[in-house]
């Protein structure tokens, strides 16, 4: 180049070392940078060199996020432009293994929970002989064979009525048939439709429109959003029944939250359940306070209760507002009630106020029914712990499996610590099957070891362990009680359907809407898992046909019988 020089002399020698490898921002991949770090020896790991060492590893993960930062704003800056973002890869197929060949006259697992023939379905017989047979021709009975149809077409019933005069001069109309909805032009069946194909098959309002015109239907776009969001407090009602014999039966529940924006503004959803019941309800924020509002249900009462009391203590209240909220009524009627008590007592600080309305939250679930010794499994997020709380294994294995390693070595130590804790989680599923009360000290003295151990990466490896052994407790529940699972997966599969619907319809517009939206998706969850179909649950409810009890009352039966309240283990597909 002319007119530059260079102040490296043409015989010195390279510098001690380079990077072996830098990040690539101009074709939109990004290399991860390597570090080769030569072994240490202890003698040698100085406090210097242990700093140092937890600096790269910090270093490394901050490098890691803004890296990915970066190819999201690179996508986002593509789509705005009308290009298109990187392409999604998926892994190769040719490295699964082969399945093995099913053994002589064994099914494909799966084949047998579906029936070839269905068996609700009462055939219509049509008899048809041989046309022309040959002469001296002899019958040898009749072969069945079945052909499954499905009838879906518009049908106007006129009702042609009776208009009487009586000798007292009062006019009356025959009454309509008992299946009739009151001031509708609209059967049963035909409002059934409606909110099965929006709740159950997600069909937006405006393709609902077009699908019913084009069969007949004379309807309007108004109409359809009344069918959907007006005169369901029957399912309200019902819903609100579901929470209360779901929490009373159950010895645990799982619980999640998801975004639930509502006119233009963000929400949250929280769902709950177990495989007798699913709830969901959608409010504002999120927050312990809001979560014990939530399992109060439709109750706007407030208790003081000894799990109030053992609360308060644990939340450290201060001792002087505890005895003056104690030394006086113990029931509330409503919010209204609790807060001029509250004022009366002199309690005004927000934090005082916060922890003192949290008790009395949860001394009214107490009065309602809903047993002290209930496990609430999460995620481990905070506002869910109350109660007797247990934590998801995957949830807390997940930062190590998130974590990317920078060297060998890194890479080495985190498949180690995932290793041990997934024997460690292996085994506990064992004694969640066959619980053995001499097995919990090894179990717990195995979970001591696994995350007490030191690491040379704190930032990613340390990180995790410290937070699994600050929630000890709650990941070892157990070993206490075997009936709940050590992971949320039910839980996060009862809400992917919530979640699914959420982007296709976008947000809720009304008050109306948005209960609507969790009611019905409480009802059809429960649905499924009490084994009843929600499109004849539709028809019953919508026909007055009393084929099946409240969806409650199956609750409580189900588990009178025995059958146990909790979520399958098996992760969901």
């Amino acid at each position: 180049m002319s007119g530059a020089t260079s102040n490296i002399p043409a015989s010195s020698t390279p510098p001690a070392f380079e990077p072996p490898c830098v990040s690539v921002f101009g074709a939109g991949v990004i290399s991860g940078m390597r570090i080769d770090l030569p072994p240490i020896p202890d003698a040698e790991r100085t406090p210097l060199v242990v700093a140092l060492l937890a600096i790269i590893d910090l270093q490394q993960q901050r490098i890691q996020a803004l890296e990915e930062t970066v190819l999201q704003l690179r996508d986002e800056i593509a789509i705005l432009k009308g290009e298109k973002p990187r392409p999604t890869i998926a892994p190769s197929t040719l490295e699964k293994p082969a399945k093995p060949p099913a053994e002589s006259g064994q099914k494909r697992p799966g084949s047998a929970k579906l029936s070839k023939k269905t068996a609700t379905l009462k055939p219509l017989v049509v008899t048809i002989p041989f046309p022309d047979p040959p002469p001296g021709s002899v019958s040898k009975g009749y072969e069945e064979y079945d052909v499954q149809e499905l009838v879906l077409q518009a049908k106007l019933t006129r009702y042609r009525r009776e208009r009487i005069v009586t000798p007292a001069g009062h006019t009356l109309l025959a009454p309509l048939p008992a299946d009739v909805p009151p001031g509708s032009h609209f059967g049963p069946d035909l409002i059934a439709f409606i909110l099965y194909q929006y709740h159950q098959c997600n069909v937006t309002q405006p393709l609902l429109l077009e699908q019913l015109r084009e069969l007949g239907i004379d309807i309007s776009a108004g109409q359809i959003n009344n069918f959907l969001t007006e005169n369901h407090d029957g399912f309200h009602q019902e819903k609100a029944a579901i929470l209360t014999a779901g929490l009373a039966v159950s010895s645990y529940v799982g619980v999640d939250d998801t975004g639930a924006r509502h006119e233009g503004h963000n929400g949250y959803c929280t769902a709950l359940g177990n495989d007798l019941f699913a709830y969901f309800e959608s409010t504002d924020s999120k927050s312990r306070l809001n979560f014990l509002t939530v399992l109060r249900g439709a109750s706007d009462g407030y208790a003081i209760h000894e799990v109030t009391l053992a609360y308060w203590e644990r939340q450290k209240l201060a001792q002087d507002v505890a005895a003056a909220l104690s030394a006086g009524p113990r029931q509330f009627t409503c919010a209204v009630a609790w807060e001029a008590w509250l004022a009366e007592a002199g309690v005004t600080t927000e934090r005082h106020v916060r922890i003192a309305t949290e008790g009395a939250l949860l001394g009214q679930l107490i009065e309602q029914g809903v047993s002290p010794n209930l496990v609430i499994l999460s995620d481990g997020a905070p506002q869910f712990d109350i109660l007797v709380h247990a934590s998801c294994w995957v949830h807390a294995e997940r930062p190590l499996a998130r974590a990317i390693p920078y060297t060998e070595a890194h890479r080495t130590a985190l498949e180690q610590v995932r290793q041990q804790l997934w024997d460690l989680y292996q085994d506990l599923k064992a004694y969640r099957a066959h619980p053995d009360p001499r097995d919990k000290a090894g179990l717990e003295a195995r979970f001591d070891l696994l995350v007490g151990q030191k690491t040379d990466y704190p930032t990613t490896i340390g990180a995790a362990l410290k937070e699994m052994r600050a929630h000890k407790a709650d990941l070892l529940r157990v070993l206490e009680r075997p009936e709940a699972p050590l992971h949320n997966n039910g839980t996060e599969s009862i809400i992917r359907g919530y979640v699914k619907t959420r982007k296709i319809s976008g947000s809720t517009r009304s008050e109306a809407g948005r209960r609507c939206r969790d009611t019905f998706a409480s009802l059809k969850k429960t649905c499924r898992k009490l084994g009843v179909s929600f499109w004849e649950y539709l028809r019953d409810r919508l026909g007055n046909l009393g084929k099946f009890p409240r969806l409650a009352a199956l609750i409580r039966q189900r588990a009178a019988a025995g059958h146990d309240a909790g979520i399958a283990e098996a992760v969901p597909a």
